[in-house]
């Protein structure tokens, strides 16, 4: 079964369609948001697209009605696609018993630890399963989107996915950037506990696979002459100074590991929220869109 439409929302000239779709991945009816810009709309011509993942206990709503991600997307004409944080309606033991782990927190990996391999299996749906679905030749919007020309996104728990998933697969993605990542997942409370969970406790270099901070120092990435990495964090943000971001341990390997094309912005008294993203989501736009051909 392909795609059902549950909702469209005209948005900046163009539509946001709230979409839903059985999965493979996780066995679950999976909600993903698409926002298709007037140029997609008005010509055959195929627009780019950008995948934004949002951070922990988040909905493809959430950005799509307070990032304004759509704003800067109908003026380059790109496309953009909230996917959800994790599988829902699994029932499993313990899974809605904290906000950072279990449902709305699948932190872009896919699960080997019991109970969770069973439907958490974020990676997989995000880098194969839902692209197969929207761009594939069964699905109605593959004939507006490009997929050859994908760039990714995301905030906080997304960010960390965004980097991670590009770092992970050189040449899947044009370009990555991100709000407030989780960069140094190994090294903070968040992701401990997650990767813990989702992964093992003990074999932590199984961990370091699934950490912005350490793929950036592997052989893919080395001496890299053009990562195409745009990184913003507010100097407000609570969960910065708690030290659950580390952007700074990010920005310590992209040096060591000679890596050119990273921009790491810290941005004065801004917080963890959408008032910040909502106040860069037009540069962010802009980054993408430059290595999606558009700029």
């Amino acid at each position: 079964m392909g795609l059902t439409v549950k909702a469209t929302i005209a948005s900046f000239g163009g539509k946001l369609f709230k979409l839903s779709h059985p999965s493979t991945s996780t066995g679950t009816d999976m909600a993903v948001n698409l926002y298709l810009p007037p140029q997609a709309l008005k010509s055959q011509t195929k627009v780019p697209v950008l995948i934004y993942l949002s951070g922990l206990t988040c909905t493809p709503d959430n950005c799509s009605e307070k990032g304004f991600f759509q704003h800067g997307a109908s003026q380059r004409g790109l496309a953009i696609v909230y996917p959800d944080t994790s599988p829902r309606g699994l029932n499993l033991p313990g899974e809605k018993d904290a906000w950072d782990f279990g449902e709305g927190a699948g932190f872009y990996v896919d699960a080997t630890q019991e109970p969770w391999a069973k439907g958490y299996k974020m990676d997989t749906y995000i880098t194969r399963e839902l692209p197969s679905v929207l761009f594939g030749d069964g699905s109605e919007f593959g004939k507006y989107l490009d997929a050859e020309k994908v760039s990714i996104t995301g905030h906080s728990m997304g960010g960390h996915g965004a980097l991670s998933l590009y770092l992970k697969n050189p040449g899947m993605y044009k370009s990555v950037s991100a709000f407030a990542p989780i960069a140094n997942p190994c090294e903070c409370a968040w992701g401990k506990k997650a990767f813990a969970g989702y992964l093992s406790e003990d074999n932590k270099e199984e961990w370091k696979k699934h950490d912005a901070t350490e793929l950036i120092k592997g052989e893919k990435w080395r001496g890299h002459k053009d990562a195409r990495v745009l990184v913003d964090v507010g100097t407000g943000d609570n969960f910065y100074k708690q030290g659950q971001l580390l952007p700074e341990n990010f920005e310590k390997a992209v040096k060591e590991a000679g890596v050119e094309g990273v921009t790491v912005r810290y941005q004065e008294d801004y917080d963890h929220s959408y008032y910040f993203m909502a106040s860069f989501s037009d540069e962010h736009v802009d980054h993408a869109a430059k290595y999606l051909g558009l700029l």
